[in-house]
């Protein structure tokens, strides 16, 4: 597809959008580095999470996290007094307010502050550089007053794994380069040839170094501790109160009349980094890099990142703007996995790790829609050499723990990625390689497997007994399974259906010949399809069972009937499938997802918060799941021939999507809403399959 022009969206809020305290710590920006490492904090700066960090490192990605640069105290002195540009709340109740000081807050590619504090103007820019723990921040800071100033940079650390904290007895140690004309930057006068100082130190502590470089003055302090108030913890029954530490501050000086910048790097890299001074690049090492040298590598690494971004819309050719603003989101997912050697998709931000359904519901979106073919053929692999008795794993090994296997969704989604992907990239080499694998998965399935995955003698699939939960509604609280789900769930058999489908194509269309040319797995899809259609259809509710187990939960109205209609080959005639997208539209939908369970069932849960058990208990009971609105919408825009009323709706639908990214995350979609009135979002507040399945529609309106 030509590019147009068209640009992804550049998220702005002023002064109205933090009214209060409380709703500045409303939003937060999140960047990455593809190793599983991120920096999120809320638009006002503060940490309102345990999980918010300036720098969350990642020493083995994508999943070994420290919580390094928790927060940054940010101050300005004018004419003897000082004042706070930084917000957080504490644990004994005080709130630093520099909030009050903010006048815009921008995030396109990068987060922007503007703050303006009697007089003194001071715009703030932070980025990460790819595939590195590294972190930079860069202050222009315009004295228009009488007084010269001093801006003050402190920042506090964890040096603790992402969800803990420091211990008490944990220390931090600083090591300051001893180099004389380091030590005194902000000496203007000591300038050599326009040259600006420079001040590097090394702070260690539980066993880890981190690097900060500067062209501000590195000055020493006692250790200091802080306590803080977590209150997006607090409402979910986390760990609401938290601690970090710090043992320096980095200032700098502004004379009256005059505008000058400060930059910083915290960086975990060790040795050296290639830097650009007068347009030649040279190698330089941390102890030895001047203080041009730090402006140009920050200048480099913010440039860096925007022009890595953007080249992530161009690759994928959509015009949407809201899509194209998704599809630098959906990068945010992709990682590296040192484990594997390969690229996986981490669930979501700030609480999930990488699991094999997950990344199979989340992959066609973020990477096939997007265009990172490289991306899809890694991570397929990956999940291909661990296949095992026809299961995929859940759980990737992290040190000698082995896989865990326990889903009987990933499998089948794996054979529909491939099919996906190859109709994106008509690449049959690939199904080629991966064609044994697929014939192993539908081997295992027919004949049995592990958590009791098995074809019955109909041809339909029953998977789960006892305690297992193998479903995507895999919620486990002790000994209640609030959703057990166990028999022929739904959306496993349209997953069975059409992987068959899939493999009677592949037989043919990829030069791999099976014995029977493929027609062995189209007799028993078109088997699967009579006993789906006899077992599964509910005429008086003019939709499809959940699932088949001879328990009431079987004709409870979910969201799971529709991927019954959205796949690319299904089941149903065309007078039923527009019944099931009727019936979920008229249950289930609301703007920003799909209900999981009808408002009118008596197991409906309305609300999502409180405490573990409370949280868990209503998970699937009703709460709004943005992914399955993906499949909704693809399957209303299939049973409407994907006419231009059709798109047209489906477009004005989506375009309330722009309020759901600039709220929670910016420029992300959440993984879950209450389920009565879904205006907040919840859980996890950047979710890979919400992104991806929202891809996946923009993509229908624009190349179908």
């Amino acid at each position: 597809m030509e590019e147009t022009g068209c640009m992804s969206r550049r998220w702005v809020y002023g002064k109205q959008d933090w009214k209060t305290f409380e709703r500045g710590q409303e939003n937060c920006y999140l960047m990455t580095n593809g190793l599983g490492g991120f920096s999120s904090m809320t638009m006002i700066g503060s940490a309102a999470r345990n999980d918010h960090a300036f720098l969350m490192a990642c020493v083995k990605a994508p999943n070994n996290r420290y919580n390094m640069v928790h927060r940054l105290a940010e101050t300005v002195e004018i004419n003897g007094r000082d004042y706070a540009i930084s917000s957080q709340e504490y644990a004994d109740g005080y709130r630093e307010e520099g909030w009050r000081w903010l006048s815009e807050f921008s995030f396109k590619d990068i987060p922007v502050w503007n703050f303006h504090v009697n007089g003194v103007e001071i715009r703030k820019e932070a980025a990460l550089k790819q595939g590195e723990n590294t972190a930079v921040l860069c202050y222009r800071i315009t004295n228009r007053t009488r007084k010269n100033v001093r801006f003050t940079v402190t920042p506090f650390y964890q040096f603790a794994p992402k969800g803990s904290e420091p211990k008490e007895e944990q220390h931090f140690s600083l090591k300051i380069c001893e180099d004389e004309k380091k030590s005194v930057p902000d000496k203007r006068e000591e300038k050599l040839a326009g040259e600006k100082g420079s001040a590097v130190c090394r702070v260690t502590s539980n066993g880890l170094s981190l690097f900060v470089m500067t062209d501000g003055r590195i000055t020493g302090m006692p250790e200091t501790a802080q306590k803080y108030y977590y209150a997006y913890d607090a409402c979910d029954g986390r760990r609401e109160r938290g601690m970090a530490k710090a043992c320096h501050q980095i200032e700098l000086s502004v004379k009256s009349g005059c505008e000058e910048t400060l930059s910083i790097i915290y960086t975990m890299e060790e040795g050296k980094e290639d830097v650009r001074t007068a347009g030649q690049e040279r190698s330089a090492t941390w102890d030895s890099v001047s203080g041009s040298d730090i402006q140009r590598m920050v200048q480099d690494i913010v440039e860096g990142q925007e022009d890595y971004r953007e080249g992530l819309e161009h690759l994928s050719g959509i015009q949407d703007e809201n899509a194209r603003t998704l599809v630098k989101s959906a990068d945010q997912f992709l990682s590296l996995r040192e484990s594997t050697g390969g690229k996986t998709i981490l669930a979501g931000y700030p609480f999930f790790e990488d699991w094999g359904r997950d990344t199979m519901i989340a992959l066609p979106g973020v990477c096939i829609s997007t265009r990172r073919y490289e991306e899809a053929e890694s991570i397929l692999r990956t999940f291909a050499r661990y296949e095992r008795n026809g299961l995929l794993p859940n759980l990737f090994p992290e040190g000698k723990s082995e896989p865990m296997y326990n889903t009987a969704d990933a499998s089948l989604l794996f054979i529909n990625c491939v099919w996906l992907y190859y109709k994106a990239s008509r690449k049959a080499s690939f199904v080629k390689e991966m064609y044994s694998v697929m014939e192993r998965i539908i081997h295992a399935y027919k004949e049995g497997t592990d958590y009791g995955v098995h074809m019955d003698d109909d041809g339909l699939i029953s998977a789960g007994s006892g305690l297992d939960q193998v479903t995507w509604m895999d919620v486990r609280v002790g000994e209640i399974l609030p959703t057990p789900r166990h028999g022929k769930p739904v959306e496993i058999n349209a997953y069975w259906y059409n992987a068959l489908r899939i493999m009677g194509e592949f037989a043919r269309l990829s030069g791999v010949k099976a014995s029977d040319g493929g027609k062995g797995y189209d007799a028993l899809a078109e088997k699967v399809k009579e006993s789906f259609t006899e077992q599964f259809w509910m005429e008086d509710k003019h939709c499809l069972k959940d699932v088949i187990s001879g328990t009431e939960a079987d004709t409870q109205i979910r969201c799971n009937q529709i991927w019954a209609v959205s796949m690319p080959f299904a089941m149903l005639d065309e007078k039923r499938e527009r019944q099931v997208v009727d019936t979920v539209f008229e249950k289930l939908y609301t703007p920003y997802g799909l209900r999981t369970l009808s408002s009118d069932d008596r197991e409906f849960q309305p609300f999502y918060g409180g405490e573990m058990i409370q949280r868990d208990l209503a998970y699937h009971q009703g709460t709004v799941w943005t992914y399955p609105l993906g499949a909704y919408y693809l399957a209303y825009l299939k049973v409407n021939g994907c006419s231009p009323k059709a798109k047209q709706r489906v477009k004005g639908q989506l375009e309330v999507m722009e309020s759901a990214m600039r709220e929670g995350c910016i420029g992300q979609l959440p993984e879950i809403y209450d389920g009565e009135n879904p205006v907040s979002s919840k859980g996890c507040f950047a979710q890979a399959w919400s992104v991806g399945e929202i891809l996946r529609v923009y993509e229908a309106l624009e190349r179908d």
